[in-house]
């Protein structure tokens, strides 16, 4: 059986603990505040006329809802295609073209906070939607790394958020056509 290593005793031992005893407290207020920020994010969140739409997406919990709509806004006027809000978030490819040559390339003008937040977003909801992670391995079987899959999957669930935010509705899975398919083809194959 393998014994712990001995700790630091004598003066050295005092003064570690003594470390330690502040670093626990600093961090203790620390966890109290965030606990205490958590808490009027999500409260502020419920009181905004769109916190239905974000709060009904897959793992989007009350922070990153929040994050979302923040970085999305609420002037639907600004957005009017799904492709606007993809292209400022940056989840979709810039293409330039010169001639006959054209070359597609990552978009790095764009909304650094807005694509953090989707992307953010789109890289957990493989886990709890069938679609989502559908799309991130079939990025993923054509060769595409990890952070340009998830762009894949971001801009796909951008489209579908535009869809929800322009007509006041909530995400529901059962009217999401792709997912729906998805879901009966794997049944159907079952």
């Amino acid at each position: 059986m393998l014994a712990a290593p001995p700790g630091a005793t004598g003066d050295a031992g005092a003064a570690a603990a003594q470390v330690t005893r502040a670093l626990v407290a600093a961090l203790t207020a620390l966890v109290t505040q965030i606990h205490a920020l958590d808490t009027h994010i999500a409260a502020l969140l419920r009181q905004h006329a769109d916190a239905h739409i974000f709060l009904s997406l897959p793992r989007a919990q009350s922070l990153r809802a929040a994050r979302l709509l923040a970085e999305i806004g609420d002037c639907r006027a600004r957005f009017p295609t799904p492709e606007s809000l993809a292209s400022l978030a940056g989840v979709t490819p810039s293409t330039r073209q010169s001639g006959k040559m054209k070359t597609t390339s990552f978009r790095r003008s764009a909304d650094k906070q807005l694509r953090d937040a989707v992307c953010d977003f789109a890289a957990d909801s493989r886990h709890a939607n069938p679609w989502a992670a559908h799309l991130y391995n079939a990025a993923r079987a054509r060769g595409h790394r990890h952070p340009h899959a998830v762009r894949i999957v971001a801009r796909a669930w951008l489209h579908v958020i535009w869809r929800c935010w322009q007509n006041h509705q909530p995400h529901d899975p059962a009217r999401h056509r792709a997912l729906q398919t998805l879901l009966h083809s794997d049944t159907a194959a079952a």
